[in-house]
């Protein structure tokens, strides 16, 4: 049976890695941006995700991220869902394991990248590593988009029968027919957190437990709102603040992610716009769109 988790629920932060001029990770701003986001509201913060750049950082970078969060989470009481994945079983399972001393909460663990496994490799890959790190609980994410891979429903349906300690997915396919399959087929206590901002009402309509955001970086307030509404029942106030802030779930993708964001936050003063290549700042016209955005909801 898979294992009860109550506090995973709600708006999570796929947190952004802010770095220096000179490429190095700006430690005190990154603090600072995971206190605003507890004082907004969000008590689930994803370090070392996507939006983190966690492909372009080192081991020890990644180890030092987490720790950060873990610090400032333990005092406020958040969780921290800690992004351990990679395209090579082994070194996801170590990393996983040293993310879970580190303090992480629980695990982000995505679909190997590149390879393109089967159904039967994905199967292999992730019960390899919930086998490997027993008792500590994992979240599944599935972004084809990003990984040139999907988790099938059947998949992730079997990875949760099979596996207690697999208690999550976070579902970026945008196939609603596949999440919906999940949702209706998922074992108890089995969560499904939308990963895509855009998506999270009307998968929060169907069943969802929460989204993994991009945009509560920005405004985590509103973002952790909408989500609350939505998980209340409060459709009429969700939707609301849902088309009130869609502009800006759609511009934060209108070039590769999380460069939008980071030209966003600059402009917010939040942090510098620095970005670890081969990601490199939005262009000219993504600027002109970015900043009628940032005007529109007055950031």
């Amino acid at each position: 049976m898979t294992t009860k988790v109550d506090w995973m629920r709600g708006c999570a932060t796929a947190l952004v890695t802010p770095f220096r001029k000179d490429g190095s990770i700006d430690d005190e701003c990154f603090r600072k941006l995971v206190k605003r986001q507890i004082k907004g509201g969000v008590k689930l913060l994803v370090p070392c995700g996507t939006t983190g750049e966690s492909v372009t950082m080192s081991e020890s970078e990644r180890l030092l991220v987490i720790r950060m969060t873990v610090e400032v989470a333990q005092k406020h009481n958040a969780k921290v869902i800690a992004g351990t994945g990679s395209n090579n079983t082994a070194a996801t399972i170590d990393f996983t394991r040293k993310a879970r001393e580190a303090g992480a909460d629980a695990a982000l663990v995505v679909a190997p990248y590149y390879n393109k496994p089967t159904q039967e490799g994905m199967l292999a890959h992730f019960s390899e590593i919930a086998r490997s790190v027993k008792g500590f609980s994992i979240m599944l994410y599935n972004v084809p988009s990003r990984t040139s891979s999907n988790i099938s429903a059947e998949t992730t349906l079997k990875l949760a029968e099979k596996h207690e300690n697999i208690v999550a997915t976070k579902e970026a396919s945008g196939n609603y027919s596949q999440v919906m399959e999940i949702l209706d087929k998922r074992p108890k206590n089995f969560k499904v957190f939308s990963g895509d901002d855009s998506s999270a009402l009307p998968l929060i309509a169907l069943g969802a437990d929460g989204l993994v955001s991009v945009c509560s970086n920005e405004i985590p307030k509103e973002t952790s709102k909408m989500v609350d509404y939505a998980l209340d029942g409060s459709f009429r106030f969700a939707r609301k603040i849902h088309y009130k802030i869609l502009p800006l779930m759609e511009a934060n993708f209108i070039e590769s992610s999380p460069a939008p964001c980071k030209l966003v936050m600059k402009e917010m003063g939040l942090l510098d716009e620095n970005l670890r290549l081969p990601l490199v700042p939005v262009t000219e016209a993504a600027i002109v769109k970015l900043k009628a955005v940032i005007k529109e909801l007055k950031l």
